[in-house]
C-alpha cells in the first residue's frame, strides 16, 4: 500500500470458488432525487446544494421501502443461504451490494428492475509547520473568533483508516470551550469492543467502520484491522489532525519537540467513517457504504484520500461508476468533497480523481526543508538527510561498516549491512564508533527500517550511523526520518562513493580481507532544525499530473485537474500508536510523511473554515472561493515550478502548468472574501455529463435517474472557476456566469492573456455587479497555429473594491 491516495482497483474476490462482490443499482430514485409517485410514498427529493431531514417520516418510511424492494428482488431470485447482502443503499445511490457467484450477477444483471451490476473493486491509501505557511493563526482564524472557534460547528468526514481518539489531537480537554452536543448531526458512536469505552468525545462526534465487503472476500483479519474504528494503520489519525487537529499540541519525539501541530480548523468536529485497512486496503462496497451514512449523518465536508486505481469494467467514462455517482448525490445534499489527486506524477494523464463535484487536491512542498551532513576526516563534506542531533560538537568519531564487525556464525543467516539485527554484529567493535551500514532494497520494499537501524545502533552503543545509497532506480523519493541517535542518510550515490572509498583507503587489512585498524573518522552534523527556503512552494515530484480524461481509453476531457495545490510533501501529524504502515514510525504518536493524501485534508480543514464564515454557500461556491483566490506565484515572487524528471532522471525543477497545479496554492485568507464566485449546482453537473461526447445518456440516466439536458452546448460551458477546450477548431466561445458575493456593488475588469499559439478575448472588458448579482462574461479562443501541445493562459477578474479572482485557460489547437 502506497503512503498518499488510497486508490481504487478491480479485484476478483473468492467466498466459495466463485463468489465474487458485486455492486447493483435499481431502477427508482434515491431519498436525494425521489419527487413522488412510488406506491404513495411522498417525495423526499432536497434541491441542489440541501441537506437531507433523516429524522422525518417520509425520509424513513421511503428508506424501508426501497431496501425491502432490495430483499425481495434478492428473495425472488435465489435461494436463501445462497447469496448474502452486505448494504442497501438508499439515500444518494439506489441499490445494493452483494455476494454472489457470476453465474448469478448474470441473472440480476437480466432481472426487472435492476440497471447496473458492477463487479466490486479494491482500495488503497493515496498517502504543524503548514498554519504557519498558509497564515491560519494571523489572517484566517481571528475573522471566526480566534483558533479556539476555528471550524465551530462544521462537521468533517473522513473516509480513512480510521482513528486513534487517545492522541491529544483529538482530546476534548484541550480547548478553553467545551464542546457540548451538535446542533444537526446524527451519526453513532461505536464502542471499543474491548473496554467497552465510546470512540467518541465530543471533538469526535461520530465513529463508525464498514467492512462487509473485506469481510466476505475473506480479506478481514479483526487482530490487526480492528472491527471498531480504531486506527490500526496511522493513516485516518494523520489525515483527522491535519484538517481537524486540537491547536498547538507538541509534536515530540525520541526527546525532542519538532513543534506545536494544529489542525487547518481546530475547532471542527471529527466523524469517523473507517472503509480502509492496513493490509489490503479496501472495498469500493464498504466505501460507498460509508459515503452514503455520511451524508446521512449530515456532515458539512467529506475528506477523501481514495480515487480508481483501475477502470470498473461496467463504465466508459471516468466521471460514472458507483464511487462517483455517490459523491455527486454527497454534493448534491451540500456537502463539500476534498479528494486526493493521486501520486503518480511527475506523468501526465496520472489523476485519480476526475469529476466537476469534486475538488481535486495536488500535493505542494512547502518551505521547510530538513538537511545534514557528514563530516570525513579528510575534511570532505558530504550532504545527506536525518532528524537527528549531532555528534559531540569538535570530535570525530571513528567509523566501522557492518561488513566488518560480523559475529562469525553470522554472515550466511542474514543481510548484515542493513543493520537491522544487533545480535548479528560485534558490540565491542561497534560501542563508541559511528556505524555505516547500506541501504538495500529491503528499504524500499519495507522488511528494512531506518528506525531500526537506529535502534542497532543505540543497543549496541555506536556515537551514531551513516546509511549509505550505492544504488538507486531514478525518482527514488528519501524522506527524513527522526532518530533517537546521532545518523544520516547519504542519498547521492556520487556522494556515497566518496565515503567508501575513504573508507577503504583508510581501513587498513589482513592478506584474508579482515580489518586490522579502523582509521576512518567522522562527525555527523545536527539535522533537527528546518531550513525555511523562499522558493516554496512547488509542486511535488509524486503529485499526480493532468491533463484529466473523461474514459478509461485516456481521452482528454474539456475539465481542468487538478482543482487546486495545497501542502503535502513532510507533513508533521498524529500517529496511531497501532499503526503499522510506516515501519519508522511504528508505536510512535506522530508522523512525517508525504502524499497528496496529506493535502486533501489541507482543503477540507480550510473549506471548513470558508463554511463557517459562509454556511449557506454551496459546495461549488466554496471551491469557487478556493480556486479563484488562489496563488501561482511562490514565495520569492517567481512563477510557480515543479518537480520534474530531467533527461538522466535526475529531479529538476521546471515551470510549472495548470496541469500540475490547478488554478494555483491555495490562498485561505483570500478564500474567505472572495469577491466573485463561480457556482453551479446540480443540474450543471448533469449538463456537463450530457455534453461530454462519447458518454451515453442511457448510462447517464442509470446513474443520476435524471434525463438528460443538452442547453449547456458543450462541456466547456460547465461554470467551472477554470476552462478547458481538448479539442479546439478554428474559434470557440465559452460563457462563465459570476455572483458577487461582497457587500456592496464593485466594478470588475476583464482581462486575459494566453500563449501565443491561441488568440484570446473577453467581452464586455468591464462589468458592474450589485451585492447578490449575477452576470454572464463570455471567452473566445482561437487557433492561430496547430503546435501538437496544450498552450496555457488565464482570464483576470480586478474589482474596483480590491478583490481579485482569476481562471486558468488550457486548450489544444487543432486542425479539425
Amino acid at each position: 500500500m502506497d503512503m498518499g491516495c488510497k486508490v481504487l482497483v478491480f479485484f476478483g474476490l473468492f467466498f466459495t470458488v466463485t463468489a465474487e462482490i458485486y455492486i447493483v443499482t435499481m431502477e427508482g430514485d434515491p431519498i436525494i432525487s425521489y419527487r413522488g409517485g412510488d406506491n404513495g410514498f411522498e417525495a423526499t427529493a432536497v434541491e441542489s446544494d440541501e441537506k437531507i431531514d433523516t429524522t422525518s417520516e417520509l425520509v424513513t418510511s421511503y428508506a424501508r421501502h426501497l431496501e425491502r424492494k432490495h430483499d425481495m428482488i434478492l428473495g425472488m431470485l435465489f435461494e436463501e443461504g445462497s447469496y448474502k447482502k452486505l448494504y442497501s443503499y438508499k439515500h444518494l445511490i439506489n441499490g445494493f451490494a452483494v455476494h454472489v457467484s457470476p453465474d448469478q450477477a448474470e441473472m440480476l444483471r437480466r432481472a426487472p428492475g435492476v440497471k447496473s451490476v458492477s463487479r466490486d473493486w479494491k482500495v488503497r491509501k493515496l498517502t504543524t509547520h503548514t498554519p504557519q505557511f498558509l497564515g491560519l493563526p494571523t489572517d484566517v482564524w481571528p475573522t471566526g473568533g480566534g483558533y479556539d472557534r476555528a471550524g465551530e460547528d462544521i462537521v468533517i468526514g473522513f473516509i480513512d483508516s480510521g482513528i486513534f481518539p487517545h492522541h491529544p489531537s483529538f482530546a476534548s480537554h484541550h480547548t478553553a470551550v467545551p464542546y457540548g452536543p451538535h446542533p444537526s448531526y446524527k451519526g453513532k458512536c461505536e464502542d471499543d469492543p474491548h473496554t467497552k469505552i465510546s470512540f467518541c468525545n465530543g471533538k469526535i462526534i461520530g465513529a463508525q467502520h464498514f467492512a462487509e465487503a473485506a469481510k466476505a472476500a475473506g480479506a478481514f483479519n479483526p487482530d490487526v484491522d480492528f472491527a471498531s474504528p480504531m486506527d490500526g494503520d496511522g493513516h485516518g489519525s494523520h489525515t483527522a489532525a491535519i484538517a481537524a487537529g486540537n491547536n498547538g499540541i507538541p509534536v515530540r519525539m525520541h526527546g525532542y519537540e519538532f513543534g506545536k501541530a494544529s489542525g487547518m480548523a481546530p475547532r471542527a468536529r471529527i466523524a469517523v467513517y473507517k472503509s480502509l485497512y492496513r493490509l489490503f486496503g479496501g472495498f469500493v462496497a464498504d466505501v460507498v457504504a460509508a459515503i452514503d451514512q455520511a451524508v446521512h449523518d449530515g456532515v458539512d465536508i467529506l475528506s477523501l484520500s481514495v480515487g480508481p486505481n483501475s477502470p470498473p469494467a461496467t463504465t466508459k467514462t471516468t466521471f460514472l461508476n458507483p464511487f462517483d455517482a455517490t459523491l455527486l448525490g454527497a454534493v448534491k445534499a451540500g456537502v463539500f468533497v476534498a479528494q486526493a489527486a493521486g501520486n503518480g506524477g511527475p506523468f501526465p494523464k496520472t489523476l485519480v480523481s476526475y469529476s466537476p463535484w469534486i475538488t481535486t487536491v495536488a500535493a505542494a512542498i512547502d518551505d521547510r526543508r530538513y538537511k545534514n551532513h557528514l563530516t570525513l576526516g579528510n575534511g570532505k563534506m558530504l550532504a545527506g538527510i536525518g532528524l537527528s542531533p549531532s555528534t559531540r560538537p569538535h570530535r570525530s568519531y571513528k567509523m566501522v561498516s557492518a561488513n566488518d564487525v560480523l559475529l562469525d556464525s553470522s554472515g550466511t543467516k542474514f543481510n548484515p549491512s542493513d543493520c537491522q539485527k544487533p545480535e548479528v554484529l560485534n558490540r565491542k567493535l561497534v560501542e563508541g564508533n559511528i556505524l555505516l551500514c547500506g541501504y538495500s532494497f529491503n528499504f524500499v520494499a519495507g522488511s528494512a527500517s531506518i528506525k531500526k537501524v537506529a535502534e542497532t545502533a543505540k543497543h549496541l552503543g555506536a556515537a551514531g550511523f551513516v546509511l549509505v545509497v550505492e544504488n538507486v532506480s531514478p525518482g527514488t523519493k528519501f524522506d527524513p526520518v527522526p532518530s533517537c541517535i546521532p545518523g544520516i542518510l547519504i542519498t547521492d550515490v556520487s556522494k556515497s562513493m566518496d565515503l567508501i572509498d575513504y573508507y577503504n583507503v583508510t581501513t587498513s587489512r589482513d592478506w584474508m580481507g579482515r580489518v586490522k585498524s579502523f582509521k576512518a573518522e567522522g562527525s555527523i552534523g545536527d539535522g533537527l532544525e528546518p531550513i525555511l527556503h523562499k522558493s516554496a512552494p512547488e509542486v511535488a515530484l509524486f503529485s499526480a499530473r493532468g491533463p484529466n480524461t473523461k474514459d478509461f481509453s485516456f481521452q482528454d476531457a474539456d475539465l481542468l485537474k487538478p482543482d487546486i495545490l495545497a501542502p503535502g510533501s513532510l507533513i508533521w501529524s498524529a500517529w496511531s500508536e497501532n499503526g503499522t504502515d510506516e515501519a519508522n514510525y511504528v508505536g510512535e504518536g506522530f508522523a512525517l510523511i508525504s502524499g497528496t493524501s496529506m493535502a486533501a485534508p489541507h482543503i477540507a480543514g480550510i473549506a471548513a473554515l470558508v463554511k463557517q464564515k459562509h454556511p449557506q454557500w454551496s459546495p461549488a461556491a466554496i471551491k469557487s472561493a478556493l480556486m479563484t483566490t488562489s496563488t501561482v506565484i511562490d514565495r520569492a515572487g517567481r512563477p510557480l515550478q515543479a518537480q520534474q524528471y530531467s533527461e538522466t532522471e535526475t529531479v529538476t525543477l521546471v515551470k510549472a502548468t495548470p496541469f500540475d497545479y490547478g488554478s494555483g496554492h491555495v490562498n485561505p485568507s483570500a478564500a474567505l472574501d472572495p469577491g466573485l464566485i463561480f457556482d453551479a449546482g446540480y443540474e450543471d453537473y448533469l449538463g456537463f455529463l450530457c455534453t461530454t461526447p462519447g458518454i451515453d445518456a442511457h448510462e447517464i440516466k442509470n446513474f443520476t435517474n435524471t434525463p438528460c439536458n443538452f442547453k449547456m452546448g458543450h462541456p466547456s460551458n460547465f461554470n467551472s472557476p477554470s476552462i478547458a477546450i481538448s479539442h479546439l477548431v478554428r474559434t470557440q466561445t465559452v460563457t462563465r456566469r459570476v455572483t458577487n458575493v461582497g457587500e456592496e456593488e464593485e466594478t470588475y475588469t476583464i482581462t486575459s492573456r494566453m500563449e501565443p499559439s491561441i488568440a484570446i478575448e473577453v467581452s464586455p472588458p468591464a462589468m458592474t455587479l450589485r451585492a447578490g448579482a449575477s452576470r454572464n462574461f463570455s471567452v473566445t479562443l482561437t487557433v492561430r497555429s496547430v503546435t501538437g501541445v496544450y498552450s496555457f493562459g488565464e482570464v483576470t477578474l480586478k474589482g474596483s473594491r480590491g478583490h481579485k479572482v482569476s481562471i486558468p485557460v488550457v486548450a489544444m489547437g487543432q486542425r479539425r
